[in-house]
């Protein structure tokens, strides 16, 4: 029978990471998208933590994108 020449590896070991060293990371994105979802979606009218319009100028294609109204 004849031999391969292309040269045998071992496969590249894949450690896990533990759950423990990923909940700081998920907790920060979370709340980080939390705000941005609020920005997009609720900063106006009533709710609005700034004043004025700057903030709905910055979102409001996103706005529309997402689905949530602002007209």
């Amino acid at each position: 029978m004849a031999q391969s020449a292309a040269p045998t590896t071992a496969a590249p070991v894949i450690t896990p990471i533990s759950a423990k060293a990923i909940a700081p990371w998920a907790v920060f994105f979370g709340i980080l998208m939390l705000v941005l979802l609020y920005f997009v979606g609720a900063e106006q009218g009533a709710t609005a933590v700034i004043s004025g319009e700057a903030v709905h100028e910055w979102v409001h294609d996103g706005r529309h994108l997402l689905g949530f109204p602002c007209h």
